[in-house]
């Protein structure tokens, strides 16, 4: 049977939908729906005239597990092989990250010194919590917060400093609400299937897809990459998917194409735009934030888009910031600031460090970025409609002075306020999902949830997360 399917959302999700989609001969047309002017969602790049690129959305793309093989897998199909920019496992940048602590910037621990010896702002070797870890009882909860798993096993000061702040340099997220089941299923999944993270870890808890990688994903485990990017930026991804999918004859795209309503009409779905038009589809995929699809839902769909609602998402302001000279006092990926330092203030990334390529051309400068609000948004700044690109500006800067002892002025800024940005997995999150697919399956509504309102929030995990729903309508391509 020939279907009609339309992807909600040209971000990088809907994107990936479309291209797995668009192999399939049973699907005689999909029509891609995207409220703004360009697809790509927060995959945004600024490109200067000099040469100088600067991310306002995701930087470095993480090559690891069957996620991050697919992703580089589809950067090989549309030929950007030449356009990588890998980062290597003895990179500076992968060596070194830092936490800003009491004042001070502290080197997170790496390698087996860094774990035996006390080191700042530790008050003792990191191995005595590994070790204990391997002895504590598993936990009986079907769900716990992230802070509160890493406290019961490895104790109260990594779950305060350390996770607290990779939560939020993840997540823009509070460790106290996330869930760890749904932030971090492999420390989950470990303690269930192994009794212990570290015993996981070590021997692995199994499952997960399978994703046959390509020479690029090949060479990337052979160079042991820890990150990568693309040298015209990350945006370059999702401009090379659209204009493969535009020289697919079966694809429209629709820019300025915002959904207004849904509506189940004989089995399909009637879909309502801002405009005024109106279209047919026998299936949708959303990949919507999970509050803006419970906005266009029939009424009959209530106790769904109630569902919908429930997942919250925060604001994160971005600054991007040029230097004149090489202003760093270390050198490495960047630093987080736990809550409890700065709540307002997530952490800086010293993106010349890991792709220099990014650098304008003639002279040395050194670019950061500083990353701001998310669940502490509104405590900080107030409401976000509200508070000025000076503010934040200030504010950034006023921390890479603090931070990094800057005393120099930047010579280029730019200020981008994310509104819900990142969704925020809270406390179970997993049942949440299972009632919203359970209903959509009961009613046998032909929809699918995509996107990083679902099954993680990485780069990696929304184009795998469109890769699915294409394949759970059309079978494995």
């Amino acid at each position: 049977m020939q279907k009609v399917v339309a992807v909600l959302g040209g971000g990088i999700g809907g994107l990936s939908a479309c291209h797995h989609l668009s192999k399939c001969p049973n699907v005689s047309k999909i029509v891609l729906l995207e409220k703004s002017g360009r697809c790509g969602g927060w995959l945004s790049t600024i490109r200067r005239d000099d040469g100088a690129v600067f991310e306002q959305g995701p930087r470095g793309v993480r090559p690891a597990g069957a996620v991050g093989r697919n992703t580089l897998n589809l950067v090989s199909e549309l030929g950007l092989e030449s356009e990588i920019l890998p980062v290597t496992k003895d990179h500076v940048a992968s060596k070194n990250r830092f936490l800003y602590v009491k004042g001070q910037l502290h080197k997170m621990p790496s390698g087996p010194g860094g774990v035996i010896r006390t080191i700042p702002p530790f008050s003792r070797p990191i191995i005595q919590s590994v070790l204990k870890e391997m002895l504590i009882r598993k936990g009986t909860e079907e769900d716990e917060s992230v802070h509160a798993f890493v406290s019961r096993r490895l104790g109260s000061e990594l779950a305060d400093v350390v996770i607290d702040s990779l939560c939020r340099g993840v997540f823009a997220g509070d460790s106290r609400q996330l869930s760890v089941r749904s932030c971090f299923p492999p420390l989950y999944e470990a303690e269930r299937s192994r009794g212990s993270i570290v015993l996981g870890m070590l021997m692995g808890s199994g499952g997960g897809p399978k994703v046959v990688p390509s020479d690029l994903a090949k060479r990337a485990s052979k160079e042991s990459w820890t990150q990568w990017s693309l040298r015209r930026g990350m945006q370059a991804f999702p401009e090379a998917l659209e204009d493969m999918l535009k020289r697919r004859e079966r694809v429209e795209h629709h820019h300025h194409a915002k959904v207004t309503s849904l509506n189940m009409n004989g089995g399909g779905w009637e879909i309502k735009l801002d405009d005024g038009i109106s279209l047919k589809a026998d299936h949708v995929i959303s990949t919507l934030p999970a509050s803006e699809l419970a906005s266009v839902l029939p009424p009959a769909a209530q106790p769904l888009s109630e569902q919908l609602r429930s997942i919250a998402s925060v604001n994160v302001a971005v600054v991007n910031l040029e230097y004149e000279g090489f202003i760093l006092p270390v050198t490495g990926f960047g630093h987080l600031v736990p809550s409890s330092e700065d709540p307002g203030l997530l952490g800086v990334v010293y993106d010349s460090v890991p792709f220099p390529q990014h650098n304008r051309s003639g002279g040395l400068t050194t670019r950061l970025t500083v990353m701001m609000g998310g669940a502490w948004f509104e405590q900080t700044f107030g409401h976000p409609d509200s508070v000025t690109k000076q503010t934040l500006l200030d504010r950034a800067t006023q921390a890479v002075t603090s931070h990094l002892g800057v005393n120099s002025q930047p010579v280029w800024s730019c200020v981008a306020l994310h509104k819900n940005c990142i969704p925020q997995y809270h406390l179970g999150h997993w049942k949440r999902l299972e009632k919203m697919r359970q209903y959509i399956s009961n009613h046998n509504l032909p929809l699918t949830l995509a996107g990083a309102s679902y099954d993680g929030v990485s780069v990696n995990d929304v184009i795998f997360s469109g890769r699915t729903a294409a394949e759970g309508l059309i079978g494995k391509t």
